[in-house]
């Protein structure tokens, strides 16, 4: 037994190397996905509308088709061909249990995209998601496995890149594995913010303090709050060398030096990217555009690996006295931004009882008005909100129900929430059948054909804002670029799809019979001639069928020669 204190501890070495290796990432394992510097566009946790940016976007100088490489020897393991989101996708997975992702792509290596073309006409079928075996497509680290682009969801020319957790799907933070990208600037920050947390952070919302700079240095004048319990937030970016906005990778808040809540974000999962809103102010974000970021946990924002769980950063004052307040920054290099300021308890105001239709955190909700019945499930809200449902007359002639208002655009939900719409007469069965439910939101709207519950329309929706049924018998169509039976001597051909209401949801095109690979490229239709419509072959035939969200089907001919 008198070597047994030394055995314990050799165990406990061992275990404790353990650990920390399964939090190590490999350095140096990855190479440049490109032939060129990196340069980061955006980084890994900038904040996004409804989710956190995934990966690293590589600039590659405002060009497209640029080589893509292989960023370690593994297998293509997966490919994604879709409208919005990645576009063209080429998954690597890798012998050390991590997968690359490329996004954004304008075409795959040779035998890849034959593969998928050869697929794609098999099915008839333009969007695919095809999984590989290892011996299928195994690659080398730096050969060439695609062209860089803009298809999806892309703003510009650039290379999404991500690490993934090969087990666990896990995004990881790609800057954590020692790529050799430069960064020699801290974080900014413009902002500081105090809410008041007897209520909800939505009403009545943030108190801006003023922020005064030196260096990496800031302050901040007396915070005099009104409120004994009370959190914050800021607004802060982290630069790259070459001046573009980044999101912050680690924050701390420290109240007389005690750290009171720390985030920090290494790994995120596409499960849970949604609740981002609840770590930022959503309403400043949907409504100013300003991104904060919360000091504080929200109540139903249960994103795992982000923050301290003993840590909330809820702050109750207990006494009059001057505190002392302090928020420090981090990027990845370790570039540090601290803010100091002071903090005292005033005067208390009075708290104000929420309203009976008050939707709280973990738990579930349903709400009705007149004609409409909202479903929010325990998970839908990351903090109370004092719901303002009601009804009003639409005017549209093809409208069949009041607007539903649906409180405010600027309160985000987590989880989709159902409703049901009583429409404001009988409508026949070919009438329901072209029902559709409209969602404004401001920016945007969602449309979705309604499913009938009863007498009742039921479309399920994840944003709030205004809301009614209405019938629509219109037709979707698409605006072909060159004039009937006209030679077309260009590379491709374009069709614009256009609806009223809605989307085109199917489109399908016919080239002398056979079906012809169109992509689809947001609202456009988009084919590049190959040999199934070769130079010189004539008079050709193209009949294209397009449905849109009601249902209503149109099918158009178009003539042209080669």
């Amino acid at each position: 037994m008198k070597n047994f204190p030394k055995l314990i501890f050799i165990i406990c070495l061992i275990n404790s190397i353990i650990i920390q290796a399964q939090n190590n990432y490999p350095q140096n394992y990855f190479r440049n996905p490109l032939n060129i510097p990196m340069q980061l566009a955006a980084n890994f946790g900038a904040i996004r509308t409804n989710h956190f940016h995934m990966g690293l976007d590589l600039r590659t100088n405002s060009q497209e088709n640029l080589p893509v490489l292989a960023a370690a020897e593994g297998y293509v393991s997966r490919i994604k061909v879709e409208r919005y989101g990645f576009g063209n996708a080429v998954y690597i997975t890798h012998p050390n249990g991590y997968t690359t992702v490329y996004a954004h792509l304008n075409k795959y290596f040779n035998q890849l995209d034959e593969y998928v073309k050869e697929k794609q006409y098999k099915e008839e079928k333009w969007e695919q998601d095809i999984t590989f075996q290892p011996g299928q497509f195994p690659v080398e680290k730096g050969q060439q496995i695609a062209l860089s682009g803009n298809t999806g969801g892309s703003a510009g020319p650039h290379l999404h890149f991500e690490i993934r957790d090969t087990k666990t799907e896990e995004c990881l933070n790609p800057l954590l594995f020692g790529f050799a990208i430069p960064d020699t600037v801290a974080p900014i920050i413009s902002g500081l913010y105090w809410y008041d947390r007897r209520f909800s952070t939505y009403e009545p919302g943030a108190n801006g303090i003023a922020v005064k700079k030196a260096g990496n240095i800031y302050t901040a004048n007396l915070v005099q709050v009104n409120s004994p319990e009370i959190s914050f937030a800021i607004k802060a970016v982290d630069k790259a060398n070459q001046g573009f906005n980044l999101g912050i990778y680690n924050a701390e808040l420290l109240m007389d030096g005690k750290l009171i809540y720390s985030f920090k974000i290494d790994k995120i999962h596409y499960d849970d990217t949604r609740y981002i809103n609840g770590c930022i102010d959503y309403t400043k974000f949907i409504r100013d555009k300003i991104g904060i970021q919360h000091l504080s946990d929200l109540p139903g924002m249960k994103l795992q690996n982000y923050s301290l769980s003993n840590a909330t950063g809820i702050i109750k004052l207990q006494d009059e006295n001057v505190h002392t307040i302090e928020v420090v920054l981090k990027d990845v290099k370790g570039n540090t931004s601290r803010l100091t300021t002071k903090l005292q308890l005033s005067k208390t105001s009075d708290k104000i009882s929420p309203t009976a239709k008050t939707i709280i955190a973990n738990e579930a909700k349903t709400i009705t008005t007149e004609n409409a019945e909202i479903s929010f499930s325990k998970n839908a809200v990351y903090d109370a909100v004092n719901f303002n449902a009601y009804e009003k007359p639409d005017t549209d002639p093809n409208a069949v129900s009041n607007t539903i208002v649906l409180h405010s655009p600027y309160i985000p939900v987590q989880d989709e929430y159902s409703l049901k719409i009583k429409p404001n007469r009988k409508l026949t069965n070919t009438e329901k059948d072209k029902a559709v439910i409209i969602l404004d939101y401001g920016s945007d709207k969602d449309f979705v054909k309604a499913k009938w519950n009863a007498d009742r329309a039921e479309g399920q929706f994840n944003r709030l804002g205004t809301a009614k049924l209405l019938i629509d018998n219109t037709l979707p169509s698409v605006l072909s670029g060159w004039a009937e039976g006209a030679l077309v001597n260009n590379s491709s051909l374009l069709l614009k799809g256009t609806t009223k209401v809605g989307d085109i949801i199917s489109f399908r095109a016919e080239l002398d019979g056979k079906w012809l690979r169109f992509a689809r490229i947001k609202d456009n239709f988009v084919y590049i001639f190959d040999e199934k419509c070769p130079k010189g072959s004539g008079a050709h035939t193209l009949k294209v069928t397009t449905i849109n969200t009601a249902g209503n089907i149109n099918t158009q001919t178009f003539t042209f020669q080669r």
